[in-house]
């Protein structure tokens, strides 16, 4: 233990980025497990190291002594009359006393248990590098960064972030992208787990949160709150929906999240691969937030049951199709938006079907030769009689 090993714990705390405390604590778990072995004995020792000791030794090492009765682990405690007399005269039972060890002492543990001493702070480094690296991504949980693709591990595909290794597993992947050797990717942290080998950060490229997230990296007026994302739906890699107001009525907030010559949205939807991407006008109004979140569609009338949290929509017949959507993708989108189970149909169906409700309450009536003037007038269209 010289001046000279002390460089070389300088020269470790610079390059693994660990604080002066952290580098201490190593070193006094390294110096006890020494005294241990120095001692020959497995009971418990606790050592405090204060840099800057001066004479032989840059340091000073104290041993902890506990204030007893009766002493049953010499290393670690003392009786009250000792502790009075050699050491603090107003001692008491329970208190924690220190003793310093001589150069003799601390040189006699460098000379017995240099090596164990080592491969404990060596262990002790790693595990503070683990718990820096983990506290550090844990506060990111929630946030974009901006990864390299390294490799592929099984279907796992590996994301350098600065030194650190992230996993995008095969769940959080999208189908259509192609993770190629060094392409950089803006990757949404889903989770960090504690694993022997150190920190696992969890990325995802399909949460709905990295809509939100690349939006907010493009739109100021979110960034300053303005401009609110109230709720995304997305099926990654396809399409999206995200429903927006805004808090200033003189901010538009759909025109401020496409942007000018819409400049923004596809800034987005460049970093998600072409993935379309509907902006629509969140409302208090349910009946209205149904009627946008079907956007583009056009859409008649909405009815509401409060209760089952369900709508009933209505929408020219030429708009059913865009309504639904490819196998369904755009009212499947509007009902996780909106939290609202949605049912659609066309003005000719709905029509079709109150016709034919008033016929079958006519023909279970008693003949009455004016019943026929209950029927509706109707007219089916030809695309959507089925």
């Amino acid at each position: 233990m010289n001046a000279e090993f002390f460089e070389a714990l300088r020269q470790l705390e610079r390059e693994r980025e660990l604080s002066n405390s952290t580098i201490l604590g190593g070193i006094e778990k390294a110096l006890t497990k020494a005294y241990q072995k120095s001692l020959g004995t497995e009971q418990d020792v606790q050592i405090r190291v204060e840099l800057g000791g001066g004479g032989k030794n840059p340091f000073r090492v104290f041993r902890k002594l506990n204030v007893v009765e009766a002493v049953t682990n010499p290393f670690a405690e003392i009786t009250l009359d000792i502790a009075r007399a050699d050491h603090k005269p107003d001692a008491q039972l329970g208190d924690v006393l220190e003793e310093p060890l001589s150069d003799r002492d601390i040189e006699k543990i460098g000379r017995i248990g240099a090596q164990l001493g080592k491969q404990v702070l060596q262990q002790s480094v790693r595990d503070a590098e683990r718990d820096r690296d983990f506290d550090e991504y844990f506060d990111k949980i929630g946030t974009i960064e901006t990864g390299t693709v390294s490799r592929r591990e099984g279907g796992n595909v590996v994301i350098m972030l600065g030194k650190k290794e992230a996993v995008l597993s095969i769940k959080e992947q999208v189908p259509s992208e192609a993770y190629r050797f060094n392409d950089r990717l803006k990757i949404f942290v889903v989770d960090v787990k504690k694993t022997p080998r150190g920190p696992q950060i969890i990325v995802s490229r399909t949460h709905p949160s990295l809509i939100r997230r690349l939006f907010e990296l493009e739109v100021p007026e979110l960034q300053d709150s303005v401009v609110q994302i109230k709720s995304v739906a997305r099926e990654a890699g396809q399409r999206s929906k995200i429903a927006v107001m805004s808090k200033d009525d003189r901010v538009d907030a759909v025109g401020a999240c496409v942007g000018h010559r819409g400049g923004r949205v596809q800034a987005v939807v460049n970093e998600l691969f072409d993935e379309k991407i509907d902006i629509v006008r969140w409302s208090a109004d349910n009946r209205q937030f149904i009627t946008e979140s079907l956007s583009p569609a056009r859409v008649s009338s909405v009815q509401l049951d409060e209760d089952a949290k369900s709508a009933f929509v209505v929408v020219p017949d030429n708009q059913l199709s865009l309504a639904i959507g490819k196998a369904g993708q755009n009212v499947r989108l509007a009902a996780r938006l909106t939290g609202w189970r949605i049912d659609i149909r066309s003005e000719s169906q709905v029509a079709k079907q109150a016709f034919l409700e008033a016929a079958a309450q006519l023909a279970s009536a008693p003949e009455d030769p004016e019943a026929e003037a209950l029927l509706p007038p109707i007219t089916f269209g030809d695309e959507n009689d089925e």
